[in-house]
């Protein structure tokens, strides 16, 4: 183990969490991690497949961003943002849907367009950009009906529930802030969309300097807390960094762990930019 794996892994075992992650200068290739091939349980972070392949579908065509989708009252997907508690029928363009699924997290609204583009294209996208360890099991409620009949322990199996791995991960944000594998007009609607988080202080309590902005998305499930994005400095430096954290236990709240996605974030792009 090197000297900056050593200080990321005694962080993550200050906070008394396990992690998991990676972080690579998305020019470069060069790259730091702990655990980076692991399989880790996405929570929300499968999110970001979902955006990638409704942007490729907007890119050639397929779909365009204002085409209108109808989401009646009923039959809401659970969860405590955006369409999941909205009372009445909704009729909203692709890509409002699209901003909603990341930047409030919510879950209906995934749901619906998983639905319209289908789970095995959203898959067969991944595997068509080398990321075979990325995989989407279920939607949103389908993970709710696990959990209902089987238990939570069913969900944060990495073998079995959406997964990823912390270099796969930074592989797909690199590919979408260089148009690798992917048409540029889709990429600028993933990262535009990827800035919009209203939750990003997890990975940006470790860049707190204004001039240094962060897009991702989080994702939390019981023991899971994650935090995935790309971090640009204002001198043109850019790296993509996937942290994936298991705790001991269900807590709704740990500071702790939230914290150390940043604190981590932070050591492996400052080791980035100092081997530059």
């Amino acid at each position: 183990m090197g000297e900056v794996e050593g200080e990321l892994s005694d962080a993550f075992a200050a906070a008394g969490v396990t992690g998991f992650l990676h972080a690579a200068d998305v020019g470069s290739g060069a790259e730091v991690g702990v655990e980076p091939d692991a399989p880790v349980v996405t929570a929300s972070v499968f999110k970001i497949p979902v955006l990638v392949e409704l942007c490729r579908q907007f890119a050639t065509g397929e779909r365009a961003p204002a085409d209108r989708l109808r989401v009646p009252a009923g039959g809401r997907t659970l969860g405590p943002t955006g369409l999941s508690v909205m009372l009445d029928d909704a009729d909203l363009s692709l890509r409002d849907v699209a901003y909603l699924m990341m930047s409030v997290s919510d879950n209906h609204a995934t749901d619906a367009l998983m639905a319209l583009l289908g789970r095995e294209k959203i898959n067969a996208g991944m595997a068509a950009l080398g990321l075979t360890g990325t995989v989407l099991e279920e939607d949103c409620a389908g993970l709710f009906r696990i959990i209902e009949s089987d238990g939570l322990d069913a969900v944060l199996d990495a073998r079995t529930t959406n997964r990823s791995t912390p270099r796969e991960t930074t592989t797909l944000l690199r590919r979408v802030w260089t148009a690798d594998g992917l048409p540029e007009a889709a990429c600028d609607e993933i990262r535009r969309i990827l800035a919009l988080q209203v939750w990003p202080h997890r990975l940006t309590s470790g860049f707190p300097d204004d001039d240094v902005r962060v897009s991702g998305k989080t994702g939390t499930l019981s023991h899971v807390r994650n935090e995935v994005g790309v971090v640009e400095y204002p001198d043109g430096g850019t790296y993509a960094v996937a942290v994936f954290l298991r705790l001991p236990g269900p807590e709704f709240r740990n500071p702790a762990a939230d914290a150390v996605i940043g604190t981590a974030a932070r050591i492996a792009v400052d080791h980035l930019r100092a081997a530059a």
